[in-house]
């Protein structure tokens, strides 16, 4: 929720606002450029990685898209997802760095909220910038939830995964073990909404991206079972996806089944990801976990992890979050 330097005056234009559903062609591609100048202004991108899926590959029908113009110019954005009928709806949002401190945050703000109507929002800030901070207060949002992100380095020693008696591990394959892996999904994350609630249509547009590789997508089984799993990934500069960063993996999520927890599976299979991860040459790694989850983030420091950056959830008063622990790795 970043939140720039022309005077009003100078605006290319009277300021309007739009909700819309599922963007179009063009204007889905004004809002990336949008995300890509704030990213390189802020080091961090302000929307989530489901919210750029969905506006790469046509947008979710249910989320409501909010688009602040300065005449032609889009100078800032705002995404809702009301899906979840625990929580109630969230938001994202960005304004253009050229065009911050000028009350459009407030302005997407409060169309946001409109859009949310009775049941409340919650705001994602990535990268807890001091200027989302100061948005939020002004706007009468109070710090709920931080979501920890986590990096280690891959040129110091692992230790070898020591699987459970009775587990075996092989990789995911497409077309296969969709559906048994979404009803792992949902064990492992009973209790974490966003992850917990992923459907095959979830699954199909992460195995469109560029970045997926079923060869870092690992399985634990027992007795022919789903029992746990750690999907890795690659992000920045690689043959498929030539970002301006150097390559870094990620744990991008790590479940175990309930009747699998306190048995080691999860350091194990975390250990099967970081040494498939670095086979592949890589430097570094990161992860993410909610700044709560005292059970992951002690499991990941104790691999080497140490904290790197957070991202913010905030609330109006009221608003209540479910508990989100789980004994595993989590995922904005």
């Amino acid at each position: 929720m970043p939140t720039g330097d022309q005077d009003a005056a100078t605006w290319p234009g009277p300021p309007s606002v739009r909700v819309s559903g599922p963007l179009a062609g063009p204007d889905a591609a004004a809002v990336l450029d949008l995300v890509r100048h704030a990213a390189d202004e802020d080091g961090v991108s302000p929307l989530s990685e489901h919210v750029l899926l969905h506006l790469r590959y046509g947008g979710d029908p249910q989320a409501r898209n909010v688009l602040l113009r300065l005449g032609d110019v889009l100078a800032g954005y705002g995404h809702l997802d009301p899906t979840d009928q625990v929580a109630g709806p969230s938001g994202e949002m960005v304004v253009h760095p050229a065009y911050r401190r000028q009350g459009l945050g407030l302005a997407l703000g409060r169309a946001l909220a409109a859009a949310a109507g009775d049941r409340g929002l919650r705001l994602w800030a990535h990268g807890d910038l001091p200027g989302a901070a100061r948005l939020a207060a002004a706007a009468g949002f109070e710090r709920t939830r931080a979501l920890y992100q986590m990096r280690r380095s891959l040129r110091e020693p692992l230790d070898p995964p020591r699987l459970p008696d009775g587990i075996t591990v092989r990789t995911f394959v497409p077309g296969q073990d969709d559906e048994a892996w979404l009803e792992l999904n949902r064990r492992a994350f009973a209790r974490h909404p966003e992850q917990g609630a992923w459907t095959r249509a979830d699954l199909d547009l992460r195995e469109r991206e560029p970045w997926f590789d079923p060869a870092g997508f690992f399985l634990a089984e027992r007795d022919g079972r789903l029992a746990g799993f750690h999907w890795t990934k690659v992000h920045g500069r690689t043959a498929a996806a030539p970002h301006g960063h150097e390559a870094i993996g990620e744990v991008y999520v790590v479940g175990v089944d309930p009747d699998e927890r306190g048995t080691g599976l999860g350091r194990a299979l975390t250990l099967v990801g970081l040494h498939h991860l670095r086979d592949r040459g890589l430097q570094q790694v990161m992860l993410y976990a909610d700044e709560d989850n005292e059970p992951a983030i002690g499991l990941y420091e104790s691999l080497g992890f140490a904290h790197q950056g957070t991202d913010v959830m905030f609330s109006r008063p009221g608003v209540i979050n479910p508990d989100r622990k789980a004994e595993s790795g989590l995922r904005r």
